[in-house]
């Protein structure tokens, strides 16, 4: 069967491996608050399937799912944290070369 979107047919290993790694962390927080996957589960109003799923880093769960789960965790202010353009140091880099372009080709030898 053909999966519906090529991405999850085909998914680049670093980011398998992250889903992975964060499903193992979530994992570790819900048993570290003594919480069953139905427990889970109903705090966000879900089934135990989708929190099973999230555990096992499976990149077809819904970003929402694994946001939740931070949220059920209190671990939620370190999601906010990702991809902070403060801490992008090529996009930044890149921002400042097309910036400094810009300011060149407006220079003119008009007096």
């Amino acid at each position: 069967m053909k999966a519906r979107n090529p991405l999850l047919a085909a998914i680049p290993y670093q980011v398998e491996q992250s889903l992975r790694k964060l499903g193992a962390n979530l994992k570790t927080a819900r048993l570290r608050r003594n919480l069953t996957l139905q427990d889970a589960a109903q705090k966000i109003g879900t089934s135990r399937f989708a929190v099973a799923d999230a555990e096992k880093g499976k990149p077809s769960t819904a970003l929402a799912v694994y946001a939740a789960l931070l949220w059920a965790y209190g671990l939620l202010d370190q999601l906010s944290d990702l991809a902070d353009p403060l801490q992008d140091a090529e996009g930044t880099a890149l921002s400042l070369r097309r910036e400094r372009a810009r300011h060149r080709t407006r220079l003119d030898n008009d007096f």
